[in-house]
């Protein structure tokens, strides 16, 4: 007893231990999941940049602007994923809900745009088009809250570019280059507001499927929660609920309902001759044999320990007492040498049916009584009450 005392706190220890091993873990994968997330993004930005900048160096190749401005468009958009890829590295985005900074991010990308709008108002259009693609993106990451603060700051920016200033802000269509330039800004955002579509679909599709994922693992939850680890049968908890249900469902249609309480004799001596783990087989085979040879609309729950709880609905007495024989009798005849040879095992039964005046403990306490009574008379019997 004493040895059983001092091993539980330290078995609660080591459960608790692994538990937290386990958090950590699932935190770690967390946050390289995250990490290798935002690394596809600033990937996909840097090649975002790339293209504008290209685009924009057809634009200078034909003396639009100058030749300095692809570069420094260039080195811009690198130096502001630059900083947010040292913050990702360095995990300061994942001590906050939106891991992304989207706001951060989105406002940074817009306040260069429109500073190369302001610098280069001859080419604004080339600016402003590669908002809506910023936007695109941070659709797919941000909050409605987000949303209005980042819509709120782009907005201002454009007032103040728009209404607060003169520039000529133009897309240049005067030689074949600039309309090819110029074509290229709009090929380009769509092609790549087209792409950041395609992904949100993919998104939607992972979400749809691991939602489906999360319905069948709480369905499982659900049934284990239900069902007794070591028998499959259903645990005291659900049987009980089954059993007040069917009380219930019995007194509405009129109809005869019985039960049953089994218990498996002299089960205190099969553990203490054979072992624990035999007799852990003992149950498993019992509960089986049950379950291949019940009505499908018959229930069957472990009660406690070897007892076990059947539930008759639409049964009367005579029924029930018959196949609880039967059931005896299977449980008897069956070669239970082959767990340990000369083991025998026997069953013996409290069969009572549903009266108007009773109560889910009172039909209990009647099945429990009939049970007694069977133990009491040698057991390896069916006793009615």
């Amino acid at each position: 007893m004493s040895t059983a005392a001092t091993s539980l706190p330290d078995r609660k220890a080591a459960e608790a231990a692994e538990l937290a091993l386990a958090s950590d873990a699932s935190s770690l994968e967390v946050r390289a999941r995250r990490m290798r997330q935002r690394r596809q993004m600033y990937i996909g930005q840097v090649v975002s940049y790339s293209l504008g900048a290209s685009v924009l160096l057809l634009y200078a190749y034909d003396g639009t602007v100058s030749m300095a401005v692809p570069s420094m468009f260039w080195f811009g958009g690198l130096m502001i994923i630059g900083t947010f890829s040292v913050l990702s590295e360095s995990g300061f985005g994942d001590q906050f809900e939106d891991h992304y900074l989207t706001v951060f991010q989105i406002s940074a990308h817009t306040a260069l745009q429109l500073a190369f709008l302001l610098a280069v108002p001859t080419v604004g259009v080339a600016f402003i088009s590669v908002l809506f693609l910023i936007f695109a993106f941070g659709s797919l990451r941000m909050t409605s809250g987000q949303a209005m603060i980042t819509w709120s700051l782009a907005t201002a920016g454009l007032a103040f570019v728009f209404l607060a200033s003169d520039l000529p802000i133009g897309l240049p269509v005067a030689t074949r280059l600039e309309r090819t330039a110029s074509m290229l800004c709009f090929v380009l955002v769509i092609g790549q507001c087209a792409f950041l579509g395609l992904f949100g679909s993919t998104l939607r599709k992972i979400l749809y499927r691991r939602s489906i994922e999360l319905k069948a693992a709480y369905q499982r939850i659900e049934e284990l929660a239900e069902l007794d680890e070591l028998t499959g049968s259903y645990n005291r908890r659900c049987i009980m609920r089954l059993l007040d249900t069917e009380i219930e469902m019995s007194r509405q249609a009129s109809m005869p309902c019985a039960i049953a309480l089994i218990d498996l004799d002299w089960f205190k001596r099969i553990n203490d001759a054979y072992g624990h783990p035999i007799g852990d087989e003992v149950l498993r085979t019992f509960a089986i044999t049950i379950f291949a040879n019940i009505r499908p609309t018959d229930c069957f729950g472990r009660y406690g320990g070897e007892e076990f709880l059947l539930l008759l609905p639409g049964t009367d007495g005579e029924a029930a007492s018959r196949m609880l024989e039967r059931l005896r009798g299977i449980v008897a005849d069956l070669d239970w040498s082959a767990f340990s040879p000369g083991m025998r095992v026997t069953i013996s039964a409290g069969v009572v049916t549903l009266r108007d005046i009773d109560t889910a403990d009172t039909f209990l306490a009647r099945a429990d009584s009939a049970l007694y009574s069977a133990k009491a008379h040698g057991r390896n019997r069916i006793a009615t009450g």
